[in-house]
């Protein structure tokens, strides 16, 4: 019997949910860019955009930060 999904460490989660992607046929460049992107964005909304605050809870500089809310093209919320 499987455990429930809350019960799961964050390893067995990510797990569940790479093999679904993979039975999508999800590329994996569109993964990562899709991860990275919802990473980013739940860290903003938990610092409320406070950008010095995200880059340090995301271990990245300021200025990487904001390069890659450029790349992502994810909306400053202000």
């Amino acid at each position: 019997m499987s455990k429930k999904f809350e019960e799961l460490n964050i390893h067995q989660k990510l797990e569940n949910v790479i093999a679904e992607m993979i039975e999508k046929e999800i590329h994996l460049k569109e993964a990562q860019t899709e991860f990275e992107k919802i990473y980013i964005e739940t860290a903003s909304a938990c610092y409320k955009g406070n950008k010095t605050k995200i880059a340090q809870a995301l271990g990245i500089h300021r200025n990487t930060l904001h390069n890659r809310y450029k790349a992502l093209k994810i909306k400053s919320k202000k």
